[in-house]
C-alpha cells in the first residue's frame, strides 16, 4: 500500500500570486481534516516550506479551491484559502483577487465548465461566487479554438512578460468581510495606539471593505515617505511594531474582534504618486510588505480615493468623470482599477472593473502522508490523475 495519498491539482498562477488549486470533491470533506491536508501540501509551517509546494512568501502560499456552483445564475464556486509559511494557519475569511483570475481557467482546464466562444477571436464569461464573503463577479477568459488561452499582449507589474487578459467584474464588493464599507461609521477615524516597545501615538486613518479589510494612513504620520522598498519596509522592525499594535486596535474598531490571528484588516501606507499614477501604496499582508498590491485591497484603495473626507484627501490625483480609473502606485509598478460612480451620488461605487492574467503552470497530483488523510476508498499513488485530459 502506498505511504502517501495522491490529490489531483493544478498549479497555476494568478495574477500575482499562485499556489495549487483543486476540485472541492477531491479534497476532505470535514474542514479540520481539510486544513491539516492543505498545510502539508504547502509544506507549513515551515519558513523555507521545504516539504511542500509554497514558496516560502504569502503571495506564494496560496490555494485555491473550486467547484461547479448550485446558486441560481452562478456557474462556479471558489474558496480561497490563505497559509504563511511559517504558520499552521488556513484562512478562509478573506478574498484573494489575484488567485480568482485562474479559476476559470481551471474550470474550462479541468471541464467543470465547457468554453463558450470558440471562434478565432472566441472569449468565455463566467459568473464566479467567492464564497470566503458571498463575493459575486463576472469572469472572462479568451478561448479561441476552445482552449484557454494564455499568451498574449495583455501585461501587469509584478508577474514577469505578457500574457492573454482576464477581465473581472466585480458585482457587489461593499463589506464584504465587514458589516459595511464604512465599518467604523467614519470616513477618518483619529486612532489612540499604545503599547510595548514604542511611544504612544495617534493618526489619522481610514478604515474601509471594498472587497478587503484595509486600514489606510499616510505614511508620513509615521515618519516614512511611502517610496522605501518592500525589503527597506520588512527590515523596518520599529514600524511593524507599531502596525501591528495600530491593526489589533482598528480590527476591533472594524467589528473585526481579535485580529491577531487573522491575516486581515491589511495595513496600507499612502504616499503621493510620484510616477504618474493616481496615489502611491505600500501594503502589508498583513506582516509583509506586499511586492506590489492585491487586487481587491487596490479595489479599496481606489475607493477610499473616492470618497470626500477620507486620508487619501490631498494626496490622490484623480481624473474628473463618473467614470475613473485609479492607477494605484507599488513597489514594482502600478495597478488600475476602473470605478463606476453613481451620477446621482459620485460618494457610491457602483462598479468596479480590472484586468489580470494566469496560467497553468502544472498538471498533477500533489503527495501528502496518509497519516494526514486517508480518503474513502484508499487514492493509490499509482492511480491516474482525475485532472488528466
Amino acid at each position: 500500500m502506498a505511504s502517501q495519498t495522491a490529490i489531483p491539482c493544478l498549479f497555476m498562477r494568478g495574477g500575482t500570486s499562485k499556489g495549487p488549486f483543486f476540485n472541492q470533491a477531491d479534497l476532505p470533506a470535514d474542514i479540520p481534516t481539510r486544513d491539516k491536508v492543505l498545510l502539508a501540501a504547502m509544506g507549513s509551517p515551515d519558513k523555507r516550506q521545504i516539504d511542500g509546494l509554497g514558496g516560502a512568501h504569502p503571495l506564494t502560499s496560496k490555494v485555491g479551491i473550486v467547484r461547479k456552483s448550485a446558486t441560481p445564475g452562478v456557474d462556479i464556486d471558489f474558496l480561497f484559502a490563505q497559509l504563511q509559511p511559517d504558520k499552521d494557519t488556513v484562512d478562509t475569511s478573506p478574498n484573494c483577487g489575484n488567485m480568482l483570475a485562474a479559476v476559470v481557467p481551471f474550470a474550462l482546464e479541468t471541464g467543470m465548465v465547457q468554453p463558450q466562444g470558440t471562434g478565432p477571436d472566441g472569449s468565455s464569461t463566467y459568473r464566479v461566487l467567492t464564497l470566503n464573503t458571498d463575493m459575486q463577479c463576472d469572469v472572462t477568459v479568451l478561448t479561441p479554438g476552445g482552449e484557454v488561452q494564455y499568451e498574449g499582449s495583455a501585461r501587469i507589474d509584478g508577474a514577469p512578460g505578457t500574457s492573454a487578459p482576464i477581465t473581472i467584474n466585480f458585482l457587489d464588493t461593499a463589506g464584504s468581510v465587514c458589516a459595511g464599507l464604512l465599518p467604523t461609521g467614519q470616513v477618518l477615524d483619529r486612532v489612540s495606539v499604545d503599547g510595548e516597545g514604542f511611544e504612544p501615538f495617534e493618526i489619522d486613518v481610514t478604515c474601509i471593505d471594498n472587497g478587503m479589510p484595509l486600514v489606510l494612513m499616510r505614511a508620513s504620520d509615521l515618519g516614512r515617505t511611502g517610496y522605501e522598498t518592500a525589503a527597506e519596509l520588512n527590515a523596518d522592525t520599529d514600524l511593524k511594531i507599531r502596525l501591528e499594535a495600530l491593526r489589533l486596535k482598528t480590527g476591533q474598531l472594524m467589528g473585526l474582534g481579535d485580529v491577531a490571528k487573522k491575516t486581515y484588516p491589511k495595513m496600507t501606507l499612502i504616499a503621493p504618486p510620484r510616477d504618474g499614477g493616481s496615489l502611491t501604496t505600500r501594503s502589508f499582508i498583513p506582516h509583509v510588505c506586499h511586492d506590489a498590491i492585491g487586487v481587491l485591497a487596490a479595489v479599496t484603495v481606489g475607493t477610499a480615493c473616492v470618497l470626500d473626507g477620507s486620508v487619501t484627501q490631498g494626496i490622490a490625483v484623480m481624473p474628473p468623470g463618473n467614470l475613473k480609473t485609479v492607477s494605484v502606485e507599488h513597489p514594482t509598478g502600478e495597478f488600475s482599477v476602473e470605478l463606476g460612480l453613481d451620477p446621482a451620488n459620485p460618494q457610491n461605487v457602483t462598479r468596479a472593473a480590472l484586468l489580470r492574467t494566469a496560467r497553468l503552470l502544472m498538471r498533477g497530483e500533489v503527495m501528502v502522508p496518509r497519516s494526514t488523510w486517508v480518503p474513502a476508498g484508499a487514492v493509490r499513488a499509482d492511480k491516474p490523475s482525475s485532472l488528466s485530459q
